[in-house]
């Protein structure tokens, strides 16, 4: 019996893996006589699975986002292969499993990342921003370190906000040398604020799996929803109302179009940068994604997201490229 990831699997193998559930409903077989269809995953793929005469306790125990231990065969059915479950259970704290090794994660640790996060806070100079920035950050407590940026497309995986962020702050900080006027303070503060309000719109389990959009995301929206959260900061720490009201525009309008959430266009440099570093960063990870889905000499699936084009895994050597950043 062997761990084996599903990318690995082959008809007739024999498997003792931990998988994700990722969905799972109860059905009733010809002979009637209950069973849960699943589909497991790990950060390789995905697999459908039969559980023949499950339970009622099977049901109540199996739910969508668990991480579970399946012993199986690997079968072949219609031309796909499908998991007959012998034996399941719920992943313990004895089997010492890292979250990351089965769903996808950012590529950085959670804890790493918020302190990078926490340098650009400190560089902020000014009093009243970097007080609005500290009294959001703190109330947003832990479940910012494993919450996705988005439910489907750029950065939908665990800890993809945080990740979405820092890289961010370094294009940031990179473009600000640049464009020497850009006032840094409001910059930094537009980046990490900008999405800060996806934390209430979406619900997502500790996996970093977005389950569904809550009923104030789905009827205000992230953007609108930043605005009041920004607001309601800068009146509790007594900040000043410009202040408060340029914070709050970088966040309106960051998404640059009305057909995407934004009713006003930027109106100064930093708000204009920050839409153009969101739009940047959001395209170059659904871009990797795409490519790294290909081996070299071949060309991707098309991708919604990047208005259905198809990605080129050049045949370019690029290990030296690598070599030269270390």
């Amino acid at each position: 019996m062997d761990f084996k990831q599903i990318s690995e699997l082959k008809a007739g193998n024999r498997t003792d893996s931990f998988y994700v559930i990722k969905s799972v409903s109860s059905r009733v077989s010809s002979n009637n006589k209950k069973f849960l269809d699943l589909i497991v995953g790990d950060k390789s793929g995905e697999i459908s699975a039969k559980l023949w005469d499950a339970s009622t306790e099977d049901e109540e125990l199996y739910k969508e986002n668990k991480l579970v231990k399946i012993r199986a065969a690997v079968v072949e059915w219609q031309n796909n292969l499908q998991l007959k479950i012998d034996k399941i259970r719920l992943v313990t704290e004895q089997d010492g499993i890292e979250i990351k090794d089965f769903v996808p994660s950012a590529p950085y640790e959670a804890d790493d990342m918020y302190i990078v996060m926490l340098d650009y806070i400190e560089r902020i100079k000014n009093k009243d921003i970097k007080d609005i920035v500290n009294y959001i950050i703190e109330n947003a407590g832990d479940k910012l370190m494993n919450f996705p940026a988005a439910k489907k497309n750029h950065h939908s995986i665990r800890s993809g906000l945080l990740y979405h962020i820092t890289t961010m702050l370094k294009a940031a900080e990179a473009l600000s040398k640049v464009y020497v006027f850009i006032n840094t303070d409001l910059l930094y503060a537009g980046v990490i604020l900008h999405d800060m309000s996806k934390l209430e719109e979406m619900d997502a389990s500790e996996l970093g799996i977005v389950t569904s959009y809550t009923i104030e995301g789905q009827l205000l929206g992230h953007i609108v929803m930043g605005v009041e959260k920004i607001g309601e900061a800068a009146k509790k720490i007594g900040a000043d109302k410009e202040i408060s009201m340029i914070l709050q525009h970088m966040i309106l309008a960051h998404h640059y179009e009305p057909e995407y959430g934004s009713p006003k266009k930027p109106m100064f440099p930093e708000a204009e940068m920050l839409h153009y570093l969101d739009d940047m960063d959001a395209t170059m990870f659904d871009m990797k994604k795409a490519v790294d889905s290909v081996k070299p000499g071949e060309v991707s699936e098309p991708v919604w997201s990047l208005e259905k084009r198809r990605m080129y895994n050049s045949k370019f050597d690029k290990e030296y490229i690598e070599d030269e950043k270390k």
